[in-house]
């Protein structure tokens, strides 16, 4: 069950990535929701988004 919350966060941040508010929003969510180790891979994970989308950067200062 803890795996399928990490795999729907990631497919919501994807589809969300288009508004900062709402990308920002679905992360505080995940540091909530997931367990630390899927957060750690949620990280990971993030790096390599954020340098497709550079404009997501600002949210990863919280993160």
């Amino acid at each position: 069950m803890p795996r399928a919350m990490y795999r729907y966060t990631k497919a919501v941040l994807k589809k969300v990535s288009f508004d900062l508010q709402l990308f920002a929003a679905e992360l505080r969510k995940a540091k909530i929701r997931l367990l630390p180790n899927e957060l750690e891979e949620l990280r990971i994970w993030l790096i390599s988004w954020v340098k497709r989308h550079p404009q997501l950067t600002p949210c990863l200062s919280g993160f």
